[in-house]
């Protein structure tokens, strides 16, 4: 049985995160894929936890500026900080080993902000989490890098991942923020907008 929320306007996501994705389609939300191609720099003098909101109404307003068809635009950044500087997507294996070794053993912050633009909604917000590795055994972290799976992922790691699996030893917060969309927070957003009645599209099988 798949069951849709049922909106009073389309939902665009901007953003081609196959995590996104997944996290938006299993909370129930029908929406188009439509990414969002900026480039992703900011003030260095921001903030660190105000980056990832920052991005993301970046990204907004350049969907929103192409002239998309009318609707509500989701737009996400997810960032990893750890010793006071942002690890951002690895540019290569070699990166991305190098980060889990700074990840090792330590309490680092997850950032993940959104932005929600549409016809009678503009939000901007974040969710932070904090995580725990425990001492990551090289031969473990050369296996997941050698995976490939590293290397679109903030930070060079995916929660739901291999490492994130067997070398998490703490979360505080949400496991949905550190996958990339606080989904908690967006649904509330865009609860307003399901329509009366709570209508559900629903496809059963027998």
């Amino acid at each position: 049985m798949e069951a849709l929320l049922n909106l009073s306007q389309p939902l665009f996501l901007g953003s081609n995160s196959p995590r996104r994705k997944e996290i938006l389609h299993s909370a129930g939300f029908h929406f188009t894929v439509l990414p969002a191609n900026i480039e992703e720099n900011f003030d260095e003098n921001m903030a660190l936890e105000e980056v990832p909101v920052f991005l993301s109404q970046k990204k907004a307003k350049a969907l929103i500026e192409t002239g998309i068809p009318s609707g509500i635009v989701l737009t996400a950044d997810t960032v990893v900080i750890v010793e006071n500087q942002i690890l951002n997507k690895p540019k290569d294996r070699a990166e991305a080993l190098q980060m889990l070794n700074l990840l090792s053993g330590k309490t680092h912050k997850v950032v993940t902000g959104f932005a929600i633009e549409g016809p009678n909604i503009s939000i901007a917000d974040s969710d932070e989490a904090f995580v725990t590795f425990r001492k990551l055994e090289q031969w473990e972290m050369e296996f997941y890098v050698k995976s490939g799976t590293a290397m679109d992922k903030a930070g060079g790691y995916g929660i739901q991942d291999f490492i994130g699996m067997v070398g998490i030893e703490k979360l505080e917060g949400s496991f949905y923020t550190v996958m990339g969309l606080p989904i908690y927070k967006v649904y509330q957003a865009l609860k307003p907008f399901i329509l009366e009645g709570r209508e559900l599209i629903m496809n059963y099988e027998l």
